[in-house]
């Protein structure tokens, strides 16, 4: 077997045991299941996967099961003891210990008080609260992803196939800016209808093939929303862009497509030192 040939199979199994993780998360992983659905033993798996996503499998477990729990609570109704539940955690001061040692706070307290609520509207209907705004006339950008068909809290998935591909066909460079693209409004279309694509900048001379599509941003002028903390925060980020800036700023929108860029990496800091980038186009 060539280098090449070797490293397709990498890549066609971290695929494999990224889909299984992420449809898999209300269940005990077996760790030696996950080895077994790679085709790899134990013992060199766990090293494979570590040096190629910078994170072991547990860390990426919890991470996960997490920034969904962190989802529910912002976005559902759901008792803390019901999302407890749902992420692996069968009891609750376990899991109200982990979610404060990562969110900052126990997670019924973040429902009422996390970063969220600085988008809340005020008794008289409006959102006190000023954001980092700045405009900015961009150059068009050219990128390659991968395509995520389903609800954008889970477009997670999408960049690790990413990621993984990039390492294993040799493309990946520390340079590169990390996007995502998205086509749908999410208030609009069902979960498991929405179309994103996880994505880096490239200068074009990367090969482009499957999982690997390209996509282009178009450039021009755009209205940027630098946003602090949790993904889980981010529809309430867009809302206060539509409701509140947009028609403040007498600005008009172009039909261009909106996209987030990320700029650091939910591996290396918590979800409370997240900083994300949100560009609306400007007419």
């Amino acid at each position: 077997m060539n280098g090449a040939t070797a490293w397709t199979l990498y890549e066609t199994r971290l695929r494999r045991v990224s889909a299984h993780i992420h449809n898999h998360l209300d269940e005990e992983l077996d760790m030696d299941k996950l080895a077994e659905i790679a085709c790899i033993s134990s013992y060199h798996w766990h090293r494979v996967y570590r040096a190629i996503h910078g994170e072991t499998l547990a860390a990426t477990v919890k991470r996960l099961r997490l920034h969904r729990a962190a989802g529910d609570i912002v976005g559902t109704h759901l008792s803390v003891g019901e999302i407890a539940k749902r992420s692996g955690y069968p009891n609750l001061q376990s899991f109200n210990r982990i979610f404060k040692s990562v969110y900052g706070m126990p997670p019924a307290q973040y429902r009422k008080k996390g970063s969220h609520t600085a988008f809340e509207p005020s008794p008289n209907g409006k959102i006190a609260t000023m954001f980092d705004v700045t405009l900015r006339k961009i150059e068009p950008i050219q990128l390659i992803g991968v395509p995520h068909l389903g609800s954008y809290m889970q477009i997670g998935q999408a960049f690790e196939t990413l990621f993984g591909t990039l390492h294993v066909r040799g493309l990946a460079r520390p340079t590169m800016r990390m996007i995502g693209v998205y086509f749908d409004d999410p208030d609009i279309v069902p979960a498991d209808k929405l179309r994103s694509i996880a994505c880096v900048n490239t200068d074009g001379g990367a090969a482009i093939a499957p999982p690997l599509q390209a996509q282009m941003l178009d450039g021009g002028e755009y209205a940027v929303l630098r946003h602090k903390g949790p993904y889980a925060n981010m529809h309430k980020a867009y809302q206060w862009l539509y409701a509140e800036w947009l028609p403040a700023s007498g600005r008009q929108l172009r039909d261009n497509l909106m996209f987030e860029e990320y700029l650091n990496n939910p591996r290396e800091v918590p979800p409370t030192e997240l900083l994300t980038d949100i560009y609306m186009p400007l007419g």
